[in-house]
């Protein structure tokens, strides 16, 4: 699995599970589980999550995924922003643990700006990281003037990622937020990199997905590890999707593909709001 280094020295993989609706039908449950094991067994061990998935289901079924294996997982999870004052990021931490049942998260995300001033949540990260609830923290959501805004505060030269949407057809980051990122070395995690499956039916995807024996999901993904300093996340609450992201890494798209990519979903030409999902 290939790494990126942190600005926290950890390690993190740059091919990862989501888990984005799942611990909300209990009939699914089962079948979860098992393709988040499944994911672990084959090296996935990047796990993102949030209090918001499921109102904390997500974190249950990902508690039974990694029982007895935590070590293995790289687990990162997300504050609702009205839980992120001092007292309230680190009690809905401490509800995170207890629903993952483990005593630490690798990466603790604020999920987007709210109205509770940054300090607050910053000084709430570094308590939680001096305990050594949380290994390292971030943020989710975040424009350029954010990230600017946070990095000024104290315990924002800490911050070691920006959670945001990108793929082929959400391509504003690339604009100014995605190479400030870079030069600071904060590397972007990619959600929904698949557009919830709504950019599969391009006609040039699905060409250059039938020309090389794959599906236009691995395509859309290998283009997104293509880039520099990004992270991605899809969703893996099936085994066949998960044994097919991973074998999005070794999947190495010519120029002439790349360029194929840019016609059909054209790079931003102007800066663009941060889109959300």
């Amino acid at each position: 699995m290939q790494t990126l280094n942190l600005l926290s020295g950890q390690v993190i993989p740059v091919l990862g599970m989501g888990t984005w609706q799942m611990g909300e039908n209990p009939k699914h449950r089962q079948d979860e589980i098992n393709a988040l094991c499944h994911g672990l067994d084959i090296g996935l061990s990047l796990i993102d999550t949030a209090e918001m998935y499921g109102e904390g289901g997500a974190e249950e079924v990902i508690a039974q995924a990694i029982a007895n294996r935590r070590s293995q997982a790289f687990v990162v999870s997300k504050v609702y922003p009205h839980n992120a004052s001092i007292k309230g990021a680190i009690a809905a931490c401490e509800r995170s643990l207890q629903r993952l049942k483990t005593d630490y998260l690798d990466l603790y995300l604020l999920h987007w700006r709210g109205s509770i001033p940054l300090t607050e949540t910053l000084q709430a990260f570094q308590t939680l990281q001096q305990a050594g609830k949380i290994r390292s923290y971030g943020v989710s959501n975040f424009d350029v003037k954010d990230m600017e805004s946070a990095s000024k505060l104290e315990g924002g030269k800490a911050i070691v990622t920006n959670q945001v949407l990108y793929n082929l057809s959400r391509r504003g980051i690339e604009w100014n937020l995605l190479p400030w990122c870079r030069e600071r070395n904060i590397p972007i995690m990619a959600y929904s990199p698949i557009e919830q499956g709504r950019i599969l039916k391009n006609r040039t995807l699905g060409a250059i997905a039938q020309q090389r024996g794959v599906t236009p999901a691995q395509i859309a993904i290998a283009w997104l590890l293509h880039q520099e300093n990004v992270i991605v996340i899809p969703k893996s609450s099936k085994i066949d999707h998960i044994n097919q992201n991973l074998a999005a890494i070794d999947l190495k798209l010519s120029t002439e593909e790349l360029h194929a990519l840019d016609a059909a979903f054209p790079p931003p030409t102007k800066p663009t709001s941060l889109e959300m999902l």
